[in-house]
């Protein structure tokens, strides 16, 4: 995935996009020329979203180095408990207050992506505006702002789970059952919807995880 230089994002947004397409993993150096060439933006607003990421803990200090952070098992499991009740949180308010055509919306999401099957680098792209639009949905400002900061975290993840076989279709079934309880108004079913299909994901996490120990990666 390229990152498109010079557009309206600033520097911290170019950053983190970079982050999330992979083009910077846990453990990379992250160099302030390097950057500055690669996103074409000027040193001085690259060193400050350094900085705020570094605040973020999204990257963390080697030496005099900056290096794009892990997560170990605990942070892992720590940040599924907080996104699985944020996302359901979400879930219920956008069953009590979306409007008719942001439920639609969702909706034409789902079957959208079953085209994207194939392609989990697309799918994943989906996915995240998937879940985007349920928190914009759910009309709670502050809500939508600890979700954003639960989602930036989850770009340290090398590789989306939505790659490990049988994911994808099962997925895109657990979205279609969040938007059906949220066109019902069900807000309870919404909710619940959400806690499974954080649940899943984090269980596919864990054995990817697993795998790539046992591959010696």
């Amino acid at each position: 995935m390229a990152i498109e230089k010079g557009g309206p994002k600033d520097a911290y947004g170019l950053i983190l996009e970079a982050i999330d397409a992979g083009l910077y993993k846990p453990g990379d150096r992250m160099v302030e020329s390097e950057l500055a060439e690669r996103l074409g933006v000027s040193r001085t607003p690259i060193r400050e979203a350094l900085q705020r990421l570094e605040m973020q803990r999204l990257l963390i200090r080697e030496g005099r180095s900056l290096i794009v952070a892990s997560l170990d098992h605990n942070q892992l499991a720590e940040l599924y408990v907080v996104r699985a009740e944020l996302e359901a949180l979400a879930g219920r308010l956008a069953a009590q207050h979306a409007a008719p055509e942001e439920v639609r919306v969702l909706r034409e999401m789902v079957e959208a992506d079953r085209a994207l099957l194939n392609d989990p680098s697309a799918l994943a792209r989906a996915n995240r505006r998937f879940h985007k639009q349920i928190h914009l949905a759910s009309h709670n400002r502050y809500l939508v702002e600890q979700l954003d900061l639960v989602h930036r975290t989850m770009a340290l993840l090398a590789t989306t789970s939505l790659a490990v076989e049988g994911r994808s279709k099962t997925a895109i079934d657990e979205h279609d059952a969040i938007v059906t309880a949220i066109e019902a108004r069900d807000g309870e079913a919404a909710a619940r919807a959400l806690r499974a299909h954080i649940s899943s994901a984090f269980e596919t996490r864990l054995r990817l995880d697993s795998a790539h120990r046992d591959d010696g990666r």
